[in-house]
């Protein structure tokens, strides 16, 4: 695969330390040596990310690792891969994060599932915008919530796809969802991607649970 230009915009290297910690695990040592020389990324190798809130992964970093799932293991095992990835990214790394840590107190607990919805989303949302460059934000619809992300890190520099790409955050939503419905599933779709030339990533999270 092609290496992706440095975009001079960042996340924290505590959140990718997350991700990376998290493909580690279900790739082993070798594996992910291999993910990360395949994606240009081999300055990784045995010298992961702080576990701080700097700002000093680039965008371009965070997108290769997402991309080189997709090369090494194949559009579906690649995908996969990364919407397991996000969710752990959430459940080690936002889930007790800022504006989202209360969501674990009895108050919040015991609102309705919609209200919880309604604070949770623009929380997260706000953090991303706060902590890296990953501008965020949420719109209400009725039957669902559109999260936007105006320059999202996990599809950087990718141009050209037929079909979103963005399997990570999507896989992070889902967890958000389940860790604030209080262990509910919820289908999370990525309705735009600015890998296919969209103006932001359109993810679509249906205010119903699955179960």
């Amino acid at each position: 695969m092609q290496a992706i230009p440095k975009s001079g915009y960042t996340l924290p290297n505590r959140l990718a330390r997350i991700t990376v910690l998290a493909v580690e695990e279900m790739l082993g040592k070798k594996g992910m040596h291999a993910l990360l020389n395949l994606a240009h990324l081999s300055h990784l190798i045995d010298n992961y990310p702080a576990a701080n809130l700097e700002r000093g992964f680039d965008f371009s970093e965070y997108a290769a690792l997402n991309f080189g799932l997709e090369e090494m293991y194949g559009i579906r095992g690649g995908r996969g891969l990364a919407l397991r990835a996000g969710r752990e990214t959430f459940s080690r790394a936002l889930s007790n994060f800022g504006a989202l840590a209360g969501t674990g107190d009895v108050a919040f607990k015991v609102l309705p599932l919609g209200m919880k919805i309604k604070i949770a989303l623009p929380a997260m949302a706000r953090i991303f915008s706060e902590v890296s460059d990953m501008a965020s934000s949420v719109v209400d619809q009725q039957h669902s919530v559109d999260y936007l992300v105006q320059r999202n890190a996990v599809c950087w520099g990718r141009t050209g796809e037929e079909k979103p790409v963005c399997y990570l955050m999507v896989g992070l939503l889902q967890e958000s969802m389940h860790s604030t419905s209080g262990g509910r599933e919820f289908r999370v779709d990525e309705a735009e991607c600015q890998a296919m030339g969209h103006e932001a990533c359109r993810f679509v999270i249906q205010k119903e649970p699955l179960n």
